[in-house]
């Protein structure tokens, strides 16, 4: 035995070699895969996180404030001196530095008029003073007021929680207390709302329309269910700019949908059918509803049709067999385009932004907007931040009701 021991011996250190180097050759085929991954998905979304919670752009320009305003403690009350000789002093060296437009853009996210506090006060400010706590509010009352020192203070940076309150509709008061925004400030949470209720309209309609079709795929002979696949993937050859506007010449008031309805004696006068909800639907739901098929299509094409057949031989009636039987079997399907649509939907800019009204923008076009136009990158990842949670959410919550539901996807 001990003899057979020592000779097996090296055959097993020769085949863990052998499995070691096959894990290395697999690893090495799906590293490229990985790396685009890793580049190309994984760094910009903690890149986004990261500039939700990181703000160093005051601190950049008016380092001496940001050091001294840590020390105040009495958020009632106005800073000690040093705070204020600190302020004058950064605002005298980024205004020579000609960086003063950098703290003015930052402090005008939290304060209104914030920009114009911040230019009024360099130009009035001396070169020198006995006190510069008189100095400054001298040169602009705002200075007087704790709120406007409590902008400064959630501005100093390097962590803060202000975009992603910003982006919930929450601003934080000089004392820290976390407090609803105004009225005339509130509007993301609606924003938010709008997205999710337009992707679950979107992917009940695509359900709605896809059914039929992936069904009648699934049963038709190969050679004409073939033909009609192809109809059903010739969107994904035309440019989704091209089918957007293409949608803006069909419904638009003298489109061919309008003249239709007027030559039949529907409709006597053109209705609204762009830049708005509608235009809205009607385009999103043409352009997604592949997604919809496919998923689908897959799982109708691996139902054996005979269950179906042994229902109604069992005395099923048709629907009978085709709502207990035939439906749970593609639950999977339903399941899958179903989130796969959601998700599209509810991150479409493109569409929303050609066919629907100002009223019906989704939360996407205001990241793009904040990206681009205004430069707030903070609130721009922080509203890509809110949307990234609650999309993971509801998916969570939705995988746990299919789990628990028996139904397995992928």
């Amino acid at each position: 035995m001990k003899r057979m021991s020592e000779q097996n011996h090296p055959l097993k250190a020769r085949l863990r070699r052998a499995e070691r180097m096959r894990q290395v050759k697999a690893f090495g085929l799906i590293a490229p895969l990985l790396g685009f991954l890793l580049i190309s998905f994984v760094v910009p979304i903690a890149s986004m996180m990261m500039r939700a919670v990181h703000d160093t752009e005051l601190s950049s320009v008016w380092p001496e404030v940001t050091a001294a305003i840590p020390s105040w403690r009495d958020r009632k009350a106005l800073p000690d001196e040093a705070v204020f000789a600190a302020l004058a002093h950064d605002i005298k060296a980024s205004h020579k530095d000609r960086t003063l437009s950098t703290a003015a853009r930052r402090l005008n996210y939290d304060l209104r008029n914030g920009r114009s506090l911040v230019f009024s006060t360099a130009r009035a400010l001396p070169e020198t003073a006995e006190r510069w706590t008189d100095a400054v509010i001298a040169a602009n009352g705002r200075w007087a007021d704790p709120e406007t020192w409590g902008a400064v203070y959630r501005a100093s940076g390097p962590v803060t929680g202000f975009f992603l309150l910003a982006a919930l509709d929450r601003n934080r008061t000089a004392t820290g207390r976390i407090v609803v925004a105004p009225p005339d400030e509130a509007l993301f949470l609606d924003v938010l709302k709008r997205t999710f209720v337009v992707g679950l309209a979107v992917t009940l309609i695509c359900l709605a329309l896809g059914y039929p079709v992936a069904y009648l795929l699934a049963t038709l002979p190969p050679d004409r269910g073939n033909l009609l696949m192809i109809l059903v993937l010739l969107p994904f050859w035309t440019s989704l700019l091209v089918r957007t506007a293409a949608w803006v010449v069909v419904l638009q008031e003298h489109g061919l949908v309008n003249n239709a309805l007027i030559w039949l004696g529907i409709i006597e006068k053109p209705m609204r059918l762009i830049y708005n909800q509608v235009g809205v639907y009607v385009a999103m739901t043409h352009i997604l509803l592949p997604f919809m098929i496919l998923p689908l299509y897959s799982v109708m094409k691996a139902i054996p049709p005979t269950y179906v057949r042994a229902a109604r031989s069992l005395g099923a009636a048709p629907a009978t067999a085709f709502l207990r039987i035939y439906v749970p079997q593609t639950l999977p399907g339903i399941g899958a385009g179903g989130i796969l649509v959601f998700i599209m939907a509810i991150g479409y800019y493109i569409t929303p932004a050609l066919v629907g009204g100002a009223g019906d923008q989704l939360i996407s076009y205001f990241i793009a907007y904040y990206t681009s136009s205004s430069v707030n990158w903070g609130l721009a990842s922080a509203l890509g931040a809110v949307l990234l949670a609650a999309t993971m959410i509801l998916y969570a919550v939705y995988n746990r009701l299919v789990g628990a539901g028996g139904i397995k996807l992928g």
